[in-house]
Formats: C-alpha cells, sequence, structure tokens
C-alpha cells in the first residue's frame, strides 16, 4: 500500500472489509458523517449500498466526498462559455 493512503476497516453488511483513502478524503467523509450525527461505519454502509455496479468502494468515497464538498460551496451563477 502506498505511503499516502490510510487504510481503515468497518463492517459493512456484518463483512469485515478494509479501504485505503487518502487522509484528506477521510477527514471530509468523518466530517460528512459527523455533520449528519451519524457514526463512519453507518455512512460508508449508505454509500456501499448506493454505489453503480463494478464502482469500487473506494471510488464511491472518493466521489461521494467530493459531491458533499460541492453542495457546500457557495453557488454562483454560471459564466457563459
Amino acid at each position: 500500500m502506498s505511503l499516502h493512503l490510510k487504510k481503515r476497516s468497518l463492517i459493512l453488511a456484518g463483512h469485515d472489509t478494509s479501504v485505503a483513502l487518502e487522509p484528506a478524503f477521510w477527514a471530509v467523509l468523518d466530517q460528512a458523517a459527523t455533520q449528519d450525527g451519524q457514526g463512519l461505519a453507518l455512512l460508508v454502509t449508505r454509500i456501499d449500498a448506493a454505489r453503480l455496479p463494478g464502482q469500487s468502494l473506494a471510488s464511491a468515497l472518493r466521489v461521494f466526498a467530493l459531491e458533499w464538498l460541492q453542495a457546500r460551496l457557495p453557488h454562483t451563477p454560471e459564466q457563459p462559455t
């Protein structure tokens, strides 16, 4: 495993699972779980259940983190291209 990844072990659907993500993604996921008043394992379980067929759990977690942050950015009118 790369030195820049942090591995966490979770129980999803009754099975032990480990996921390696960059610390910045874990920080966003922790913040999202805290803000929603749930534990990280529950948030990851929800993301796991909603992920696309063939999509890795790590990819689904990264996309969720990005979309969660984007939803919190101030909305500005789109500029014409």
